[in-house]
């Protein structure tokens, strides 16, 4: 993942695809019967936690892509004592797990906080693509285990492991965060040729047995995660451009980009990177039946579920989503980052779910081991909200026309429809709400979550129309968006 500007800004994902997850793109369903199982427990939980966390942290910079040589702002290098020497600049950056030292971490705090504002699993960077690795790998030294390390005399060095068993005890799903590029494995990019890209610097095809070897390499860092670290949830591959690519396609590309582009100059390839990822897929699977494997931006059975990268997308889409969104800052630890408020992260969270979507809100720790106080300010207020609205976001999927205006629909298994009116900034909630959409059936219930008393309401010609008493007005048990409960509806 890259860094962006601005919590809500339209991120085009740096994938070799030049692609972010559209809303039509294709998608392949899952047949194994356990996957399906999980998978459709997996969209009921509908909020979960992100968190990008490295040896980057103590530069505040983007989490690794200053490492490749693209000419692109967001991965320009500013730090370390000569960026503008390429080599200097990643000696220096790969010296930092000499200095990365989070003696104030604490995953038990962050699992607390993220139980309480209503998270059901959380993802965690186990390795990005700089190649370190936040677990106990014994196919590299590049970790935080390493003896070199400040970290690594510590009792939580297998930070990996802590945050697991510290969000298991929580009661939350696991996922790793993995990415398949690795820009430190000589078997990647070989140190007898100067990286191009984001890419692998030499041919696969005509070098196969080093190929091979980083293939192997993959591997076992990935069966390590699922033999070594207890019961693990979902697989969340990065780096979509390490995949295989038949020539056809790649010249596809190379065509389609090169008419985008003025000149000839092209800041990044396509190469064919086979990693065997059915394989991989199924010697994952008997490690950890069950497993939901996200190999983002690869068409194919293996992304069971597709991520649209910092973006909410219009509409319902017919197949299993979550967009993973920046909550303050950038992906990585910023400091002085500027959070979401409290009103935007509840807003967006219904919204996602009324499309049929998951959310997975990133939160960057520190280089001590601390999340900033905003971020802990945002998940107070989703808990607060959450104590009140839950029920109609978990286990819910869309109910056409799933928006109307500033009020979004969801519906529960037994029927139950819940309408969302979100405020806008400063705005109570109205005498009365008219919804034309949707038509209860007659003497239904209809409630607010959070008020005991029933509402009254009428049906006019399209829809109906539902009276908000005072009392409930001067005493609203929630801030942003109330949620209206109609018991059945005419479907």
């Amino acid at each position: 993942m890259k860094r962006t500007v601005g919590i809500f800004f339209l991120l085009f994902s740096a994938q070799i695809y030049s692609q972010a997850v559209y809303e039509d793109e294709r998608y392949v369903p899952e047949t194994d019967t356990l996957v399906l199982e999980k998978l459709n427990e997996w969209q009921g939980k509908k909020f979960g936690l992100l968190m990008h966390w490295g040896t980057y942290s103590q530069w505040g910079i983007v989490e690794s892509w200053s490492l490749s040589p693209e000419e692109y702002g967001w991965c320009e290098r500013k730090k370390g004592s000569n960026p503008n020497d390429y080599f200097t600049y990643k000696k220096e950056y790969e010296e930092l797990k000499n200095t990365f030292n989070p003696y104030k971490f604490n995953p038990n705090k962050w699992a607390n906080a993220a139980k309480k504002a209503g998270m059901k699993y959380v993802v965690f960077t186990t390795k990005h693509h700089d190649g370190f690795a936040m677990f106990d790998s014994k196919y590299t030294d590049y970790k935080i285990t390493n003896v070199g390390t400040s970290f690594s005399k510590n009792p939580k060095v297998d930070i990996t492991k802590e945050i697991f068993k510290a969000f298991r005890s929580e009661g939350l799903w696991t996922g790793a965060y993995f990415s398949k590029p690795d820009w430190h494995s000589k078997y990647y990019w070989d140190p007898k040729f100067p990286p191009m890209d984001r890419n692998v610097n030499y041919s696969p095809e005509e070098n196969p047995e080093k190929w091979n070897k980083f293939v192997e390499f993959t591997h076992n860092q990935i069966l390590e995660l699922l033999t070594d670290y207890g019961k693990v949830d979902i697989l969340w591959l990065d780096g979509g451009w390490v995949a295989k690519a038949s020539k056809t396609e790649i010249i596809d590309w190379f065509t389609k980009t090169l008419q985008k582009t003025e000149g000839a100059y092209l800041k990044h390839r396509m190469v064919n990177q086979d990693i065997r990822m059915d394989e991989l897929v199924k010697k994952a699977r008997i490690k950890q039946p069950g497993l939901i494997v996200v190999d983002r931006a690869v068409h194919g059975k293996n992304q069971n579920y597709l991520t649209p990268e910092n973006r909410v997308p219009e509409k319902t889409l017919p197949y299993p989503w979550e967009s993973c969104i920046i909550s303050g800052g950038g992906w990585s630890y910023t400091p002085n980052a500027k959070y979401m408020s409290g009103r935007e992260g509840i807003h967006m969270l219904i919204d996602i779910v009324a499309k049929g979507g998951n959310l997975l809100l990133n939160i960057a720790p520190s280089p001590e081991g601390e999340w900033q106080q905003e971020a802990y300010n945002l998940l107070d207020e989703y808990a607060d909200w959450m104590k009140i609205n839950s029920s109609a976001i978990y286990n819910t999927k869309p109910i056409a026309p799933f928006k109307e205006n500033n009020i979004c629909m969801t519906q529960n298994k037994k029927g139950n429809v819940f309408l969302f009116y979100m405020a806008e900034d400063g705005e109570t909630i109205p005498s009365e709400i008219i919804v034309n959409s949707i038509n209860p059936k007659r003497g239904t219930k209809i409630t607010m979550l959070g008020f005991k008393k029933k509402l009254k309401w009428n049906k006019i010609k399209e829809g109906f129309k539902v009276e908000i008493p005072q009392e409930l007005r001067n005493n609203l048990p929630a801030k942003y968006a109330w949620t209206l409960k109609v018991e059945d509806v005419n479907q």
